[in-house]
C-alpha cells in the first residue's frame, strides 16, 4: 500500500512533467506553423506538418535527447549501465521486450501527435491526446484487473464529453486536414495509454531512468531508419532554426518523460495519467501567452471540463490514499 506522502510526491512530479510537456508541444507547433512569439516577432513554419517531417523532428530531438540523458542518467541512477547490460541476459528477456515495446510505442505516439499539432490548434490536439486516461484505465482493467468504480467511470464520461466540445462546431469548418489532425490526436492518446500501461509493468523490474534511456534510444533508431528510406525533400532546410527548436524540445521532452516515469513508479499509470491530463488546459494557457493561439468559447469550455474532471478525480484519489494511510 502506498503512503500518502508517496502520493503527494508522485502528484507533484507528474504535474511538473505536464508543464514541461506543454513547452514541447508549443515548440512543435511553432516549427510546423509560423507564429507571432509574445506579440513581438514572427518565426516558425520551417517544415510542413507531414509524416516525413515528423520523423525528421523526432530524429533531431532524440539526437539531442539521448546524449543528454546518457550524460545525466549516471548521476541520477548510478547503476544504469549495469542494469541495461543485464537486460541482455535470458532471465531478463521479458522486461527487455517490455522496454523495447515502449520505445516503439513512444516513436509511434510522437509521430501521431506531431502531425496532429501541425494540423489543428495545439489545445485541441492535446485535449484529444489526453483522452488517454480513459484508454489507460481500460487497458489496466483488462491486463491488471484495476476495476473502475462509479466515481471514476463518471469522470471518464466527463473527459470524453469535454473532449467532444473541443471539436469544430460545424462540418463546414472541417476539411480533410482537420479530420486527419483530430484522428491522429486521438490515435496518439490510445498509443500513449499502451505506453503507460506497459511501462507500469516494466517498472516492477526496471528503474525509470534506464527505462527512459531505452525508450529514447529506440525512438532515435526507428526515426533514423524511417529517414533512410524517406530522405527526399530534406535538402536546403533552415537547419539552424530546426536545431534550436530540436534542442529546446529535447530538453523539455527529456525532463517531462523522466519526471512522468518517476511519477508512475510512485502512484501507478492510471493515477499518473489522470493528473497529467491537466496538460490541455496548461497548453492552451501557454499557447495563448506565447503565440496568441485562441479557441472558441465552447472549445475553452471543453478543455476546462477535461481539466476539472481530472482534478476532481485526482482529489478523490488523494483522499482515498490519505484514508488508507490512516488505517491501522
Amino acid at each position: 500500500m502506498k503512503r500518502s506522502g508517496d502520493f503527494v510526491i508522485g502528484f507533484l512530479v507528474v504535474l511538473l512533467s505536464s508543464i514541461f510537456f506543454c513547452f514541447q508541444n508549443v515548440i512543435v507547433r511553432v516549427l510546423f506553423n509560423e507564429q507571432t512569439i509574445l506579440g513581438i516577432f514572427e518565426t516558425g513554419g520551417f517544415v510542413p506538418p507531414t509524416l516525413q517531417y515528423s520523423f525528421l523532428l523526432m530524429f533531431m530531438r532524440m539526437l539531442v535527447g539521448v546524449p543528454l540523458l546518457s550524460g545525466i542518467a549516471p548521476k541520477l541512477y548510478p547503476p544504469i549501465w549495469q542494469e541495461i547490460r543485464c537486460l541482455t541476459k535470458p532471465s531478463h528477456r521479458s522486461v527487455s521486450w517490455q522496454a523495447l515495446i515502449c520505445g516503439g510505442l513512444m516513436f509511434l505516439y510522437l509521430a501521431q501527435l506531431y502531425i496532429s499539432i501541425g494540423l489543428i490548434p495545439t489545445g485541441i490536439a492535446l485535449t484529444l491526446f489526453f483522452t488517454y486516461p480513459v484508454f489507460t484505465a481500460i487497458f489496466s482493467w483488462y491486463w491488471f484487473g484495476d476495476r473502475l468504480d462509479t466515481f471514476r467511470g463518471s469522470v471518464m464520461l466527463l473527459v470524453m464529453f469535454g473532449s467532444a466540445l473541443t471539436l469544430p462546431l460545424t462540418t463546414a469548418t472541417i476539411d480533410q486536414s482537420t479530420w486527419i489532425g483530430m484522428g491522429m490526436g486521438l490515435a496518439s492518446g490510445v498509443t500513449y495509454a499502451l505506453y503507460t500501461v506497459v511501462a507500469q509493468k516494466a517498472f516492477e523490474a526496471l528503474h525509470p531512468v534506464p527505462f527512459s534511456w531505452i525508450s529514447f534510444a529506440t525512438t532515435l533508431l526507428l526515426s533514423g531508419i524511417c529517414l533512410l528510406f524517406w530522405s527526399d525533400g530534406l535538402q536546403n532546410l533552415p537547419w539552424t532554426a530546426l536545431w534550436i527548436g530540436s534542442f529546446l524540445s529535447a530538453l523539455a521532452t527529456f525532463t517531462g518523460h523522466l519526471l512522468n516515469n518517476l511519477g508512475i513508479r510512485f502512484i501507478g499509470a492510471t493515477t499518473a495519467s489522470m493528473i497529467g491530463a491537466t496538460n490541455p488546459a496548461l497548453t492552451v494557457i501557454l499557447a495563448w501567452l506565447t503565440i496568441h493561439e485562441t479557441l472558441s468559447a465552447i472549445q475553452i469550455l471543453g478543455v476546462s471540463l477535461v481539466t476539472f474532471s481530472i482534478a476532481l478525480l485526482s482529489r478523490g484519489r488523494f483522499a482515498n490514499h490519505v484514508n488508507q494511510s490512516k488505517e491501522p
